[in-house]
């Protein structure tokens, strides 16, 4: 039953258990189970994992590529050279999407009980949302996502506000259908974008949609040029609106259908009230005086910002044989070259499985209990058992070929001295103030500087 690398590290199809078979949550169903128990709507926040959700990628035939191998950005033109993809915003300057008109005094939205709404699941809704954005020329924007079920990830809503109306679009019933109807909207330089810490979701867009944002404002960018207290979007809706977010359904499943009625509400909140915070903050911006070192308006320098964060362009996760130095907390663990080995071989074991399984890797086997396997090198299927205190079900349905793998990795960890001073190095950088940063999914850290001494 245990399929999953032979000794010429070749990956083979690993053993993947089946998802709980369970009934679907109905209109009338008043709860769900995570793996805190039962969850009540209207009582304590969802869990960020239901286990028993069926996996919307096998649900809505959702194809994914996890292959390592570059991605590529289709809906994108590359250069004469074909070495690079184009960006439509290179056409422009960010200067060219500043709005300095006087702004009239702005109006507070109605509230989300007084504001028509459209939870949109068809596609003769999606339709409809696209004829009402031709017909405005700004929005707001914001994604829900989902990063433990999958392996690169996967957007489960995206939220959109008008000055008028609320939607929010099902993207994973819609899936195929949102990059067709809504990427030239995006891509409209005429029509300004509102979202806050648009970071993440401008890589999801890409990923998932192919979707390029022009003319964005970014109102967290807005908040750091305005220096203000905090740059949250909680913070901003509190002091702008006098609205407490609950912002304990942020970490929320977001795959959970339907959708209960708090977590909806919770989704339009992200939106619902940016524009008015966009009105309030292009005030306070424009009232601001040039900043002598930019020689650039306050106002200038947030589209300056945000017109960065559009030009990114997402990237996937290559495997290389030295990916498993990105580990968070390894160099701190001062490992020696056994234990080493046995994160190499746990890394690329767990990278293989996830691929295939599209699982991302904290949920087949967590960094934390990565590094606590590797530090006591366990050569028994029992004690292995016995490290992994939370149930991970392809730790617990490979765990004799994981032993073996251990075995093995600690046979050959002479290769994995020069491994050792590596961490060593990144380590006394990290004490020098050359931080890392980790992603969700692994916990990445920026370490190519080491990493290429190998």
């Amino acid at each position: 039953m245990i399929h999953t690398c032979s000794s010429s590290e070749h990956f083979q199809k690993a053993y993947i258990p089946k998802e709980k078979q369970v009934k679907k949550i109905s209109d009338s169903d008043s709860s769900v189970e995570g793996r805190e128990g039962v969850v009540k709507m209207g009582g304590p926040p969802v869990p960020f994992h239901i286990s028993y959700i069926p996996k919307p990628q096998d649900e809505y035939r959702i194809l994914v590529n996890n292959l390592s191998e570059e991605f590529e950005h289709v809906w994108l033109e590359t250069s004469e050279d074909e070495s690079r993809f184009i960006h439509p915003l290179e056409k422009f300057s960010s200067l060219d999407f500043v709005d300095t008109a006087a702004a009239s005094d702005p109006v507070k939205p109605h509230s989300l009980d007084h504001t028509p709404f459209k939870l949109v699941e068809q596609l003769k809704d999606l339709k409809e949302l696209v004829l009402k954005l031709q017909g405005v020329d700004e929005f707001a924007v914001d994604l829900e996502h989902n990063q433990y079920r999958s392996f690169l990830g996967i957007t489960c809503l995206m939220q959109i506000s008008t000055r008028t109306e609320d939607f929010v679009i099902d993207t994973l019933k819609l899936r195929i259908y949102v990059g067709p109807y809504l990427r030239e909207i995006f891509k409209d330089r005429t029509k300004r974008k509102v979202m806050h810490g648009a970071d993440k979701d401008i890589l999801w867009l890409q990923r998932d949609f192919g979707i390029y944002i022009c003319n964005l404002f970014d109102t967290r960018q807005a908040s750091r040029v305005l220096k203000m207290e905090k740059n949250s979007l909680a913070y901003l809706l509190q002091h702008f609106c006098g609205i407490v977010a609950k912002k304990e359904y942020q970490s929320a499943d977001w795959r959970l259908r339907p959708l209960p009625d708090e977590m909806l509400r919770y989704a339009r909140e992200d939106t619902h009230f940016l524009l008015y915070i966009y009105d309030v903050m292009k005030v306070k911006l424009l009232s601001l005086s040039v900043n002598t070192e930019s020689s650039s308006s306050p106002l200038a320098e947030v589209y300056k910002l945000s017109y960065e964060i559009c030009m990114q362009l997402y990237t996937k996760d290559i495997w290389t044989d030295t990916s498993y130095l990105n580990i968070y907390g390894l160099p701190e663990a001062g490992f020696n070259a056994k234990q080493l080995a046995v994160v190499a071989g746990l890394s690329k074991w767990r990278d293989a499985v996830g691929r295939a399984a599209d699982e991302s890797t904290g949920y087949i086997l967590p960094n934390r209990a990565l590094l606590d396997i590797a530090k006591e090198m366990p050569l028994t299927s029992y004690r292995l058992l016995q490290l992994v205190k939370s149930k991970y079900p392809y730790i617990e349905n490979n765990v004799d070929y994981l032993v073996n793998l251990i075995r093995n990795s600690i046979q050959a960890s002479s290769a994995y001295e020069a491994g050792v001073e590596c961490l060593k190095q990144m380590l006394r950088g990290k004490n020098s103030d050359v931080n890392a940063t980790s992603n969700i999914n692994g916990g990445d850290a920026k370490t190519s500087h080491y990493i290429d001494k190998l």
